[in-house]
């Protein structure tokens, strides 16, 4: 299952070399919704804004997160 993490104007992080920020959604593979959360959690602990299912996000809108998807490296 893949779980999609946005971020709010202050919340700026640095894992593996890759930025996660306002302005992408990073994307965690878990094998469900409750392990995707604990991930983003331990990565991101509580300064992220939302966490999304595919069912949740509406990726037309992609426009809002001018760096796009990222995914996190080692899940």
């Amino acid at each position: 299952m893949k779980i999609y993490v946005s971020f709010g104007q202050d919340h700026r992080h640095e894992i593996n070399g890759k930025v996660f920020d306002k302005d992408c959604i990073a994307i965690i593979e878990a094998p469900n919704y409750n392990a995707g959360r604990k991930r983003a959690f331990d990565l991101f602990d509580s300064k992220f804004c939302w966490i999304y299912t595919k069912e949740d996000i509406d990726l037309q809108r992609s426009y809002y997160f001018p760096r796009g998807i990222i995914p996190v490296e080692g899940d």
